[in-house]
């Protein structure tokens, strides 16, 4: 008997849950592809023996894909909010995610090419928006609000006024 995690974020593909569960585990920490289960007979969207989920951890989350077909697509209502260090990290986690078939968004968001929401949200962001001198928070949210990929050093001069 496997042993399941108590709560795992189920995630719905249209057939490439493995090869995005491989994309994720490659480009993130703490991320990995542990189990790949085909089908014990036809379902809606496939056959017998095709890839139907795949088990697979995301910087530490546990996860399923669910190859569940074209029903349902992903939408910036769910998302994986990734807190990063330094500009070279948010620039490697951003640039794999828009670089392989993904997309742009505002304020730190993309979309990977499967259509799930990232927020690549520096740690200096996450400080400097929730800073009690609401002035100082105001200027980096407002400095936020004019940019796709986060600018640390953008935001740290808003901040500092």
């Amino acid at each position: 008997m496997m042993k399941q995690a108590k709560n795992t974020i189920c995630l719905w593909y249209d057939g490439d849950a493995e090869e995005a569960a491989r994309f994720y585990a490659e480009t993130f920490p703490d991320s990995s592809v542990s189990a790949v289960h085909r089908a014990p007979g036809d379902f809606p969207s496939g056959k017998q023996g095709d890839v139907l989920t795949v088990e697979f951890t995301v910087m530490g989350i546990p996860c399923l894909g669910l190859n569940g077909g074209p029903h349902f697509k992903h939408n910036e209502a769910f998302s994986f909010q990734v807190a990063t260090t330094d500009q070279a990290e948010t620039d490697r986690y951003w640039n794999a995610i828009v670089g392989n078939g993904g997309e742009e968004s505002a304020c730190g968001w993309c979309k990977d090419k499967w259509g799930l929401s990232w927020q690549i949200t520096p740690l200096v962001l996450t400080e400097a928006v929730t800073d009690p001198d609401r002035a100082a928070a105001k200027r980096a949210f407002d400095a936020m609000m004019q940019m796709k990929k986060i600018d640390i050093a953008a935001i740290e001069a808003a901040h500092r006024g």
